[in-house]
């Protein structure tokens, strides 16, 4: 009798314990970072959720990062910021082939989440996939793969979560130092970025918000703490390396605008000593500079006013680039000037000033390879101001 008591007990004993196992080790919920690749939309790294469920045997990748090629009027959407992103979810088998077929580093954090917390987040990611749920607005700087992740993160834990961001060693970086440690050495890239971008973006950006680069969720997930639900602990409890490629160094391409832009202005400085030795314009190079800058206005006057893009307000290169200029291209191709066109002149050369000052007092940080640019500006609106009544007659 004793003895069936015994094995009894311990039957009993051997599944109480495997249940607690089971619920233990329901689920192993990890953040993926992703290394930056070698085209611009690859470019800034990307972030996604790994849930490997132990009883059913899945292992699935949410993907927040994801959009459809084939919606209809794709880049229109895409410019007027009105494309919609989508979560997806694959097997992580076919989430690591992608990124080993791209010579891309991966690794992973495994979350160290209460049974009832992991439970919450697979609930969230599989409502958040339905349907009419899986679609959202894609913002750079503030809904993106990465924050939407930061965002589940923080609506599953509440205040249990800790973040630790208040460290003495942050750093103070806007949102445009940010982007351009990753476009470094994509001057162009990083040109048209600076170009199309606004004011809105020179402002320091807090942990949290840096948080939408996947490098530095990365980061503050391992700063991370839960408390509150027993002893504190961190909230990433392994780290591993999945994949692991060299990182390559790219060299600057020989052709850049830092270069470029300074034989422009060479030529443009050279072309206005010999027009004033010999009392000429030379006004075809002004009709094809400010029929450029005129052009680059519009769209960054679009960029600015007809789209739903939050980093495209307040942007000052419009000072240099003014749509306007397309007009005054037109019009200096004319025999005889209209009288405005001096007026006009006087204004744009006080807007490229204008811009320099921005520059200098902080309101926007432009790009440096424009400084030539705007030196031209400078030179030959001035230059145009006090001449073209002058040499007009002699230089069509």
């Amino acid at each position: 009798m004793i003895l069936k008591k015994k094995v009894i007990g311990l039957i009993i004993f051997l599944l109480v314990s495997q249940t607690y196992v089971s619920q233990a080790q329901l689920y192993r919920i990890s953040l993926l970072t992703c290394d930056p690749g070698d085209e611009l939309y690859m470019a800034f790294g990307h972030s996604a959720i790994r849930v490997l469920d132990n009883i059913k045997g899945t292992d699935y990748v949410f993907n927040y990062g994801t959009f459809n090629f084939n919606t209809p009027n794709f880049y229109g959407k895409f410019a007027g910021g009105r494309l919609d992103y989508m979560l997806s979810v694959s097997t992580y088998a076919d989430f690591v082939a992608t990124y080993t077929r791209e010579q891309r580093s991966i690794r992973e954090q495994v979350l160290d989440l209460s049974l009832e917390q992991e439970k919450y987040m697979v609930e969230f990611l599989y409502v958040n996939y339905l349907p009419e749920r899986r679609y959202y607005r894609y913002d750079f700087f503030f809904d993106n793969c990465a924050t939407r992740i930061r965002d589940a993160m923080d609506m599953v834990l509440g205040d249990k979560l800790v973040w630790n961001d208040e460290g003495p060693d942050k750093s103070e970086k806007t949102f445009r130092n940010l982007i351009d440690e990753y476009v470094l050495n994509m001057p162009w890239a990083d040109l048209g970025i600076d170009l199309a971008l606004g004011a809105v973006i020179d402002r320091d950006a807090t942990a949290q918000e840096e948080q939408f680069l996947p490098d530095y969720m990365e980061k503050a997930f391992a700063r991370a703490s839960i408390v509150g639900d027993g002893p504190t602990r961190p909230m990433v409890k392994e780290s591993h390396v999945i994949l692991d490629f060299p990182k390559q160094n790219a060299a600057m391409p020989s052709l850049n605008p830092y270069w470029l832009f300074w034989l422009v202005a060479v030529v443009f400085t050279v072309i206005t000593y010999v027009g004033f030795k010999r009392k000429r314009l030379f006004i075809g190079f002004d009709v094809a500079l400010f029929s450029i800058l005129g052009i680059l206005g519009i769209v960054i006057f679009l960029l600015w006013f007809a789209t739903e893009h939050s980093a495209t307000q307040w942007n000052w290169n419009i000072l240099w680039a003014f749509p306007g200029h397309v007009i005054l291209a037109f019009a200096l191709l004319r025999k005889k000037l209209k009288p405005w066109v001096r007026h006009y002149l006087l204004a744009a050369l006080i807007l490229a000033d204008a811009a320099v000052v921005f520059w200098i007092l902080g309101f926007q940080s432009f790009h440096p390879s424009l400084i030539p640019i705007l030196l031209v500006v400078i030179l030959r609106t001035n230059y145009l101001y006090y001449n073209v009544d002058k040499y007009k007659a002699i230089s069509a």
